[in-house]
């Protein structure tokens, strides 16, 4: 496995995630570091990384739908191999 650092671009969605703690997740163009064996694997740890901060705050099926929605609008913008 290696260690990758994942750029997201949280711009679009930023502002309606006010009510969430975000952690690593909290500024619009955050960090984060990944333990995968690919890039494919690590884009999909980040993501899935999020979605479990957003699905945590609330688990009822409206805020399902709106993680969804959330994760539509989010990008990786880079993907660097440590």
């Amino acid at each position: 496995m290696k260690i990758y650092t994942l750029m997201f671009d949280m711009t679009a969605v930023l502002p309606r995630l006010k009510k969430f703690k975000l952690q690593e997740f909290n500024s619009s163009h955050p960090k984060i570091f990944v333990e995968a064996d690919d890039p494919d694997g690590a884009c999909y740890e980040g993501y899935c990384r999020l979605s479990e901060i957003l699905l945590k705050h609330d688990d009822t099926r409206a805020n399902a739908t709106f993680a969804k929605k959330i994760m539509d609008e989010v990008r990786i913008t880079k993907v660097k191999c440590k």
